[in-house]
């Protein structure tokens, strides 16, 4: 488990600002297509502000959870211009 989430915390590291990934994508590109439930998980966990989590969204567009509320989501996704 500790290897995956150092391989999302990884790849979530590397989305650019105004630019977003889906948990399923970042699942993909972390080595586990089907764990994006997983991701959600471990993305919940995280309060580096260097690992930018708010930007991985939900398939569906809608912007998932985060740990420092959804509405704090949104916010920033709207000032980085990702909504």
């Amino acid at each position: 488990m500790k290897e995956f989430r150092e391989k999302v915390f990884s790849v979530v590291s590397k989305i650019s600002k105004g630019k977003v990934l889906t948990y399923k994508e970042v699942a993909r590109r972390a080595g586990k297509p089907n764990a994006y439930r997983a991701v959600g998980n471990v993305l919940n966990t995280n309060f580096n502000p260097e690992i930018p989590c708010h930007r991985v969204i939900r398939s569906n567009g809608k912007t998932g959870g985060y740990n420092r509320g959804v509405e704090m989501k949104r916010a920033l996704l709207k000032k980085e211009g990702a909504m």
